[in-house]
């Protein structure tokens, strides 16, 4: 296969983007992206508007069969299926730590994803979601059918961080390909990006043209004068003596990274749906007397620095779009040794 070639990839449960900009920088061609929400479906066609087939739909009322005659596809044709299920129902925090069962109808939404291999059967694929899924009886299960179906498939639980994010993300990646191969995962990368590389030279919020850097944000004289007793670079709340706590945190050393700040030189903590709200988790800037940015959550998230966003529903909409998604550069990474994989390997049988 010739190494110029762009290979084709179709974006199931694309959200705003991330992970479709991860595979257009490994040289993917995403050719076709599903999403239910409207806002990221919005988000989306503002930066990728040539992707031939961008659906607002819920997948389970889709037809993969139907999106395969959109993208004028056959079975065995596309190169990388990918897509990153709604995790909700897995997560640590959803579970107390792995202590309770949540039964979620959205975690169902990973057969919605098997659904889509087995009409399309793409010669690879890659699956993002939580680590918790890996422990999951519905992993077994998908994995099982997929071997059935004659994918091999393999699961491993990565840090962002060691793939040129500028933040600490656990996640699991589940990688596979068809008719006996199966790609690499990517080689962890030496050394970590730091929030100061992130961030550090983008101009002061007030001083700035770009509506996801600078608009008003409204607190209370309390927690203003809470958050400029933060030390900075890296300093919490709990390094204040408690007469200066707010009333809530006195006596209660839960959420210790509630009103922290980050720290100039090491990742970010996971950015979450809640990464401009200080009382959310350490997201207070490591110098500056506020917490980060929307554009500051979206480069260290991974985003390019010019990536659109849809606004029109305010910003803690924005918020929930980037916490959300699929590093760039975390995708991009896994996305490069799925490439190569698909360089060398040999025909596939359709």
């Amino acid at each position: 296969m010739a190494r110029d070639r762009r290979f084709s990839a179709v974006d199931l449960f694309s959200g705003c983007g991330g992970l479709s900009q991860g595979l257009v920088d490994a040289g993917f061609d995403v050719v076709g992206a599903i999403d239910s929400d409207e806002l990221s479906v919005s988000t989306y066609k503002m930066n990728r508007p040539d992707t031939h087939c961008v659906l607002n739909r819920d997948i389970r009322s889709l037809e993969p069969a139907d999106v395969m005659d959109d993208l004028k596809m056959k079975e065995g044709e596309l190169d990388l299926l990918a897509g990153c299920p709604p995790c909700q129902g897995f997560s640590t925090l959803r579970t107390l730590n792995g202590g309770r069962h949540v039964e979620e109808p959205m975690n169902d939404l990973v057969f919605e994803f098997r659904r889509f291999v087995l009409t399309f059967r793409p010669k690879a694929i890659m699956m993002e979601n939580v680590p918790a899924l890996r422990h999951d009886e519905r992993m077994d299960e998908l994995r099982e059918e997929l071997a059935r179906r004659g994918y091999r498939t393999e699961v491993e639980i990565f840090d962002a961080a060691d793939f040129d994010v500028p933040q600490h993300r656990k996640r699991m990646i589940l990688v596979g390909a068809r008719d006996g191969g199966c790609p690499n995962f990517a080689e962890a990368r030496s050394g970590c990006r730091s929030v100061r590389k992130a961030i550090s030279r983008l101009e002061a919020p007030e001083k700035a043209s770009d509506p996801m850097h600078n608009y008003s944000v409204r607190r209370s004289d309390k927690v203003i004068a809470l958050i400029r007793r933060i030390p900075e670079d890296g300093g919490g709340r709990t390094y204040l003596p408690d007469e200066d706590q707010l009333r809530c945190h006195r006596g209660f050393d839960g959420f210790r990274d509630i009103y922290g700040r980050m720290a100039w030189d090491r990742p970010a903590p996971t950015i979450t749906g809640g990464c401009i709200n200080p009382s959310k988790g350490r997201f207070l800037h490591p110098k500056q007397d506020r917490a980060i940015t929307l554009r500051e959550a979206a480069c260290l998230q991974g985003f390019p620095r010019d990536y659109k966003f849809d606004m029109s529903r305010g910003r803690y909409r924005v918020a929930g779009m980037i916490g959300n998604a699929f590093p760039p550069d975390f995708a991009k990474h896994h996305a490069l040794a799925i490439r190569r994989y698909l360089e060398g390997a040999r025909s596939f049988a359709r």
